[in-house]
């Protein structure tokens, strides 16, 4: 029995423990819990728990292709990357969804997408299954939609949407244009 009286925990009254917690932030994130991205929008101590996630997942695609698109030496440039390419994409996706594609309702900033952005990239975090034979393309593909899916979740709440179509255009916008991004920066790297 707990010290206050209440003999029911959260075990038992379907509540998740230790909400904050990165990993059971990380948990909610991946089953795409709604009230997570509300959750980390609202926390503006959470852009470091952010980050981490999208090191993890960085760190999980390096790992899972060894061997495949170089050695150990390219999980460290998987991560830079990935740092990179997530902030241009919180701040296209900022000024898409605030200036070109606002509802009424859309009152955000760029810490609200960064934040919500990196928890969408848990899902990244199944690409350390690429580096067993015969897993890797489908342990990308399989993370890029469920990765898709949790954006779209991330910024129909960062943005305060009502829709979730507006939610993808923003999201499809936006990965267009990180795509446009990646063409230029392999273009000027080779």
């Amino acid at each position: 029995m707990e010290e206050n009286g209440n003999s029911e925990g959260p075990e038992t009254s379907g509540e998740i423990p230790a909400s904050g917690s990165f990993l059971n932030r990380m948990i909610r994130a991946a089953r795409l819990d709604v009230s997570l991205y509300e959750e980390v929008e609202a926390d503006h101590s959470a852009v470091g728990q952010a980050v981490g996630v999208v090191i993890l997942s960085s760190l999980a695609a390096g790992i899972g292709t060894i061997g495949r698109f170089g050695g150990y030496s390219h999980v460290f440039g998987w991560m830079i990357t990935d740092l990179v390419l997530w902030f241009i994409w919180a701040t296209m996706t900022y000024w898409i969804g605030t200036r070109l594609l606002p509802e009424p309702e859309t009152k955000a900033d760029l810490g609200e997408l960064l934040r919500t952005l990196g928890f969408a990239a848990t899902p990244g975090l199944i690409r350390i299954f690429g580096i067993l034979p015969g897993l890797m393309l489908p342990s990308i593909l399989i993370a890029r939609i469920w990765w898709l899916v949790a954006m779209v979740i991330a910024v129909r709440q960062a943005l305060d949407y009502k829709s979730t179509a507006r939610a993808v255009g923003v999201c499809l916008i936006g990965w267009f244009l990180i795509l446009l991004v990646q063409i230029v920066a392999m273009g000027i790297a080779s």
